[in-house]
């Protein structure tokens, strides 16, 4: 570990520096290093990961903490963001920048979370059948079971934008003619 990544989380608490610790065994030094956040920029699949010194506490499927986000480049339909909130919360959907990320311990939980987060998205599994599934694999994890959802991604990435800027509302004319009302008001 270099001196500047060593220094900087030697002042996190010792939840988000082992978390962060995971993060350097598997990728190396982080491409950008502040007091708060390490980053590195297209680690593996991921277009990025994110470990805070900052950490949530979670209660699914089992209590632990959260720490590092990865990222992918993800369109989510509007209307499978709320089942994805209900799925779990740590799963990010930014619909805008067309980005999904989960935020866990570590890296394999995120791979869960969203090859899970993926399955819902494609009709393939229920908020539910998700749930009882991360729980499922979660518990094989610690019995040293096949974990395939903790592996990789099981789906490929698409190319290209998966931003979505949404539709105008407002033309030219609507914002002017706003100006103009405003400029006379005062």
């Amino acid at each position: 570990m270099d001196q500047q990544s060593a220094r900087t989380i030697e002042a996190w608490p010792e939840e988000s520096r082992e978390a962060a610790r995971l993060v350097i065994e598997q990728y190396g030094e982080p491409d950008e290093v502040t007091e708060t956040w390490l980053i590195w920029h297209a680690p593996g699949s991921w277009k990025r990961i994110v470990a805070s010194k900052a950490f949530y506490e979670h209660h699914f499927p089992a209590p632990h903490i959260d720490a590092v986000e990865s990222v992918i480049n993800y369109r989510v339909p509007p209307d499978k963001v709320t089942p994805l909130a209900e799925f779990d919360g740590s799963v990010i959907v930014e619909r805008t920048a067309g980005e999904v990320s989960a935020r866990c311990h570590d890296e394999q939980a995120n791979f869960l979370a969203l090859n899970l987060m993926h399955d819902i998205v494609t009709g393939a599994k229920s908020v539910q059948e998700a749930r009882d599934y991360y729980a499922k694999e979660f518990l094989d994890f610690r019995r040293k079971q096949p974990t395939p959802y903790m592996e990789r991604l099981r789906f490929t990435l698409r190319d290209g934008s998966t931003a979505d800027p949404d539709v105008r509302v407002l033309s030219d004319e609507d914002l002017d003619q706003a100006i103009k009302e405003g400029n006379e008001q005062s």
